[in-house]
């Protein structure tokens, strides 16, 4: 059954509207724009700002922009004082990893290559296919696509509009796929997806724009503990206006984007399974692209790969084994949560944002973690997923100190993200919530089982924020207050851009002052 309200928690309800707010910072200009849409909020009777500028990982590197910046920090907090907002800044860069993968892209969660054919010839060791893929006629294809020769076309398709080839490949190996894609006034969203039963593999967005010449695009799966995929190309929902594909195919990945840390070890065997030594047998390995385009903390899934040059004899056969980042939609990469330097940055970056802001409460970041529990760094604590995550997010709150402390629902949520079988995650992400102390508010933003998620959260304890709106109509909030009615511990809303759009700041703050559960 669930637990009615009592009136105090009523009353406390009517006290917190928050807004979250992104932003850069280093730019004047952008804290003129952000005292003119908090100023538009605080007429409006907002009272918290959940506030987040990727720079605030790295606050002690911020070279000749430290002085600025800063100052703008102050001009920041004396705003705030004025409006009689609470900052509300955010931390921990837990699941959208970039801005702390900033001091070391090393430290991503890797994916683990094991056993890929080198052949060494002219004094280096090159990447042999084993077995080689060759796309010949597709396994099957929907009627809305055309295929003539090598180029595959879909006009005006008005439901899915794919062909698929179906494929047999070793387990754990790194697969690139390459297609050149043509569009005229295409209105829909042309992919590439990898499936492995009802798994996929595969997440980055291609990022073809509605008209475009002939323009190719690449992308990178791992097999990991799968051996049979299917490579869909193609547009799901149909598209108005002209797609073309050709040339379309996928070949075994060499070094790119090698991860080089102790938790990714990478071993290089003769035929004979002799581990060879790196420095003697064959030269350093390293990608100097790694994570570091167009500036650290970003990654390309594609690029030249590392040459392993070896003075070993011509025609040597080696089995390589690496790990490697994944990239998810446009580009997140999630950080090792079990390498102890993740842990020193995150200490350092608590210290300094203390040190910075010198705020009542701070909200961790932690947010649709997309990949885990891979490397060895994770493997070798024999931990499930769901178990590493917790005692991170133990280890944050302790952080915080005696900081009011915030976090995203999803990761903690059975009813959300907080399970097996999500994205990338090896293991079973249940019990994440155990690590969640009841001094951490709830930042909910479950809007689909939010009746599930709301009573989960309050039965645990916790204090909860709604993190409403979403680009979305303002008046879905009502449905949010609704639920809410019927859990105790619901203290506020906040207005959740992810566009920067704050036209219905006003009218979303009316509808929650207008609802009968508010």
């Amino acid at each position: 059954m669930l637990m009615q309200p009592a009136d105090a928690s009523l009353a406390a309800q009517k006290h917190e509207l928050w807004l979250y707010y992104s932003t850069n910072l280093q730019v004047d200009e952008n804290v003129n724009k952000l005292e003119a849409v908090w100023r538009k909020a605080a007429s409006a009777g907002y009272t918290h700002v959940m506030l987040t500028d990727s720079k605030f990982a790295r606050l002690g590197e911020l070279g000749s922009m430290e002085k600025k910046y800063f100052a703008n920090i102050q001009r920041v907090k004396r705003i705030a004082a004025e409006l009689k907002l609470q900052i509300v800044p955010a931390l921990f860069s837990i699941g959208y990893s970039n801005n702390m993968l900033w001091h070391n892209p090393n430290l991503a969660e890797g994916l683990p290559v094991r056993d890929s054919l080198f052949v060494v010839k002219n004094g280096q060791a090159e990447l042999v296919p084993d077995p080689p893929v060759n796309f010949g006629k597709p396994d099957w294809k929907d009627d809305s696509v055309a295929i003539n020769g090598n180029i595959a076309t879909v006009e005006n398709a008005g439901s899915n509009a794919r062909f698929v080839y179906k494929l047999n490949l070793p387990e754990f190996r790194c697969y690139h796929i390459s297609v050149w894609i043509k569009t005229d006034n295409f209105r829909g969203t042309p992919e590439v997806k990898v499936l492995a039963g009802e798994r996929s593999l595969q997440f980055q967005n291609l990022g073809v724009k509605q008209t475009q010449e002939w323009t190719r695009h690449d992308t990178v799966f791992n097999t990991l503990d799968c051996d049979k995929v299917n490579i869909y190309f193609g547009v799901w929902g149909g598209g108005r206006g002209k797609l073309q594909w050709k040339d379309w195919k996928t070949e075994e990945a060499g070094l790119v984007n090698v991860l080089r840390r102790k938790g990714t070890p990478l071993v290089v065997r003769n035929a004979d399974g002799r581990v060879l030594s790196e420095g003697r047998d064959f030269d350093k390995i390293q990608d100097s692209k790694l994570g570091n385009e167009p500036w650290n903390g970003e990654y390309t899934s594609w690029h030249e790969a590392p040459i392993i040059r070896t003075r070993l004899p011509a025609g040597t056969k080696l089995r390589v084994s690496w790990f490697h980042p994944a990239i998810i939609y446009d580009g997140a990469v999630m950080c090792c949560l079990s390498e102890p330097e993740t842990d020193e940055l995150l200490r350092d970056e608590a210290k300094r944002m203390k040190a910075a802001w010198g705020a009542k409460g701070y909200a961790m970041a932690h947010d649709e973690i997309r990949t885990m529990n891979w490397d060895h760094a994770c493997t070798n604590r024999h931990l499930d997923a769901g178990r590493i995550l917790a005692e991170n997010v133990t280890m944050c709150r302790k952080l915080l100190g005696d900081s009011d402390a915030y976090v995203w629902s999803d990761m903690f949520d059975p009813d959300h993200n907080a399970h097996a079988g999500y994205y990338l995650v090896r293991g079973n992400l249940s019990e994440s919530w155990t690590g969640l102390d009841k001094s951490v508010t709830i930042l909910n933003w479950n809007f689909d089982k939010r009746d599930k998620s709301l009573k989960f959260f309050a039965d645990r304890g916790h204090k909860q924020i709604i993190a409403g709106y979403y680009d979305s109509a303002p008046e879905k909030i009502r449905e949010w207050l609704a639920s809410a009615a019927k859990v105790n511990g619901v203290t506020g809303v906040m207005y959740t851009t992810w566009e920067n759009n704050y036209n219905d700041i006003e009218t979303f703050a009316r509808i929650c002052r207008e609802s009968p559960s508010w």
